[in-house]
């Protein structure tokens, strides 16, 4: 620990203060009639001493050698408020330095010591004898007698004084240590209970708290402050822990350049300072006159270092001078090493923590993400069409500009979308899909921006939204022309300034955050019709994909059905080895109302419905699926239609596996009964 008024640390540990701190606490002892305190001692050892060595007066005096004075602390039998004399070397200096007796037989003719002699004379004093009072361990001070008499001190006097000195200075270097051990283990008991704190929460600010009131017995600060170094700033943000006194209110929660604050100066130093009220006024910043004019006198500060990065500083404010001894400050530096190693590992559980929370929220997508093979050779095709679709998207997707996709519904946005994604930069970071039109209008924003905890009736927890969760990766906003008026402006200024703010949240959250949106409505006309905002539309139609109709490109029809059969053939443990050039025909030659999609589950209710090797595809239910056929008549006529259909799809065979029975899904009785009700003929079907 460094004192900035010049002290080294712990040169001496019998400092003046300490001394006078000591024989204070011996003198405001009360007495007890098991164990008399050790002052009444003293003055019973001195009186008892005066009978047999007589003197008028004695005093006792503490050395302190930094500063090269004694305190006279007690004189006889009183303690007294401390007076300090200067140890001139030829004097005083002769029996602290030389461990020698010095004795003035009269101070009227004496002339060895005269800075000692007129004190003894001020005092009504004409005779004087000092000794040592030091052990094997330590110059204590000393100890000496006066008479108001002249006159020699005789061999025998001397001895005994010689003898007293030796005796007195070994009881106080008993009761000495015995301060210091008990001292030490209130300060090892406080070290353990802190280590108890630093062991039993990962909550930082509780885990100060509670230091800060374990450290109060010990060190009595007026208030606790803890300071974390922004590195993008290059400031100090001040938290204050606990106060006693109240703390200024420049202090609670302010940002503080590192050179005008004194947790700032230890921290740039990485070593504990211990700073004085003038040191304060040295810094000259604001908030160093506001803790003066708080009426702090020190600032002892220590900075948290972990692993060999530092991250703040503690400090203790006290309005008492010095308010914390060598070995406080040693004490203190020691808790604040375990204190920057308990803070940095709450900081990383709650990283932690929040990343787990993160990871669970985004476990959705990333399951998904694994059960998928999406990439861009799950754009299967080979058209013209689609060919200048893939191309634009080999463009658009390194420039990291915003994609609105159009098209019908069931053409693959999705896909697109997802290509797009895999070939940017942000490849390696998540992509995250929200249905704008799947999820009711109260929820939308909940789930786009997140939420605070109890921002609305059941919000029992915080949720983040999607844009925080793709951060630094896509979004996937499908159906966006079904988004609310009310909540474009928000999206709005989130696509525009990349930060918005949680619902029922206050703090601004920054993104980077690529957008790609996708919808089968005609915006041009829902702007017109004021259904969508105009400035929005602006802003998703950076660039524009449009993606073709499957009856625009049906010569990938064959590819996406071979590739869709042997996809759900694999599923369901099929084997597939064809697929009847027929089928594909009527596939081809069929508009495709729903495109891609409406193709993809017919295929699924296709393999469903093969038992052998051969596809089976129910055409018949296919065209009578359709919303564009025109059929009137009475249901007979419908069904008697259907029957003739299936009869001559299947080659007129009844029978079977793939015979028209087990097309329809009935029993071959069943069909031929149906037959003969409905007046359906051989004639009609074969051929």
């Amino acid at each position: 620990m460094q004192s900035r008024s010049g002290d080294p640390a712990g040169v001496n540990q019998h400092r003046l203060d300490e001394g006078i701190e000591f024989w204070a606490k011996l003198a405001a002892t009360p007495s007890s009639a098991e164990q008399p305190p050790l002052f009444a001692l003293v003055s019973e050892f001195l009186a008892r001493l005066q009978q047999t060595l007589p003197f008028d007066h004695c005093a006792f005096s503490f050395f302190d050698p930094i500063r090269q004075v004694v305190a006279v602390v007690f004189e006889s039998g009183k303690f007294r408020f401390p007076r300090e004399v200067w140890v001139n070397p030829n004097s005083l200096g002769l029996v602290l330095q030389h461990q020698l007796a010095i004795e003035v037989h009269d101070t009227h003719s004496d002339t060895q010591f005269p800075d000692l002699n007129v004190l003894a004379e001020d005092a009504g004093f004409r005779s004087f004898r000092v000794v040592p009072l030091s052990t094997h361990a330590r110059r204590l001070g000393t100890l000496g007698v006066a008479r108001r008499q002249p006159g020699t001190f005789s061999d025998e006097e001397a001895r005994k004084l010689d003898q007293a000195a030796e005796l007195v200075a070994l009881v106080l270097e008993n009761a000495f240590m015995t301060e210091v051990l008990c001292d030490e283990k209130k300060r090892l008991e406080t070290l353990l209970d802190i280590t108890t704190a630093l062991m039993s929460s990962l909550d930082v600010h509780k885990l100060l708290q509670d230091i800060s009131s374990l450290l109060q017995p010990l060190v009595s600060q007026d208030f606790t402050h803890l300071a974390l170094y922004d590195a993008g700033t290059g400031t100090m943000k001040h938290h204050i822990l606990d106060s006693t006194t109240g703390s200024p209110n420049e202090i609670q929660e302010s940002i503080v350049p590192m050179g005008d604050c004194p947790t700032g100066i230890a921290f740039t130093r990485g070593e504990s300072i211990q700073f004085t009220q003038s040191e304060l006024h040295l810094i000259g910043s604001s908030f160093s006159q506001a803790l003066v004019a708080a009426g702090v006198r020190t600032v002892s500060c220590f900075p948290l270092i972990s692993r060999g990065r530092k991250f703040g500083a503690l400090g203790l404010a006290s309005t008492r001078n010095g308010h914390c001894s060598q070995a406080d400050l040693m004490l203190l530096t020691q808790i604040a090493a375990q204190v920057a190693i308990a803070i940095d590992n709450a900081r990383a559980h709650e990283e932690i923590a929040q990343l787990k929370d993160r990871l669970s929220k985004e476990k959705l997508y990333l399951e998904d993400e694994i059960r998928s093979e999406h990439n861009f050779g799950e754009v299967v095709g080979n058209s013209t069409a689609l060919r200048q679709v893939l191309k634009q998207v080999e463009i658009a997707a390194p420039s990291d500009a915003t994609v609105l996709i159009l098209g019908e519904t069931g053409t693959g946005k999705e896909l697109i979308a997802r290509a797009l994604h895999r070939l940017s930069a942000r490849r390696d970071n998540n992509f995250i899909k929200l249905n704008c039109a799947a999820i009711p209008t109260g929820l939308l924003e909940s789930e786009l921006f997140g939420h605070e905890k109890g921002a609305f009736t059941g919000a029992i927890s915080q949720k983040i939204g999607r844009l925080e969760l793709a951060d630094k990766g896509t979004v996937f906003l499908d159906e966006i022309g079904e988004i609310p008026l009310e909540l474009q402006p928000k999206l709005l200024r989130a696509l525009q300034d990349q930060e918005f703010e949680r619902l029922g949240g206050v703090r601004t959250i920054k993104v980077n955050v690529r957008v790609i949106a996708a919808t089968n409505r005609n915006l041009d006309t829902a702007v017109n019709e004021h259904q969508f905002r105009r400035d929005l539309y602006y802003r998703l139609n950076v660039f524009p994909l449009r993606l073709p109709a499957l009856r625009d490109r049906t010569g990938d029809i064959p590819l996406l059905v071979r590739y869709f059969v042997q996809k759900f053939a694999r599923r369901m443990g099929k084997r597939i080895e064809s697929i009847p050039a027929d089928v594909i025909q009527e596939l081809e030659r069929w508009h495709w109302p729903g495109n891609i999609r409406e193709l993809e589950n017919f295929l699924e209710r296709s393999v469903i419905l093969t038992q052998g090797t051969v596809l089976y595809a129910p055409m018949a239910e296919l065209r009578m699926a359709s919303p564009d056929r025109n059929i009137t008549g009475t249901l007979e006529d419908i069904e008697r239609e259907h029957i003739l259909r299936t009869l001559r799809e299947a080659g007129g065979v009844i029978a079977g596996v793939t015979g028209a029975a087990a097309r329809l899904g009935m029993k071959r009785s069943t069909l031929q009964s149906r037959m003969q009700k409905l007046g359906i003929t051989r004639q009609q079907y074969a051929g």
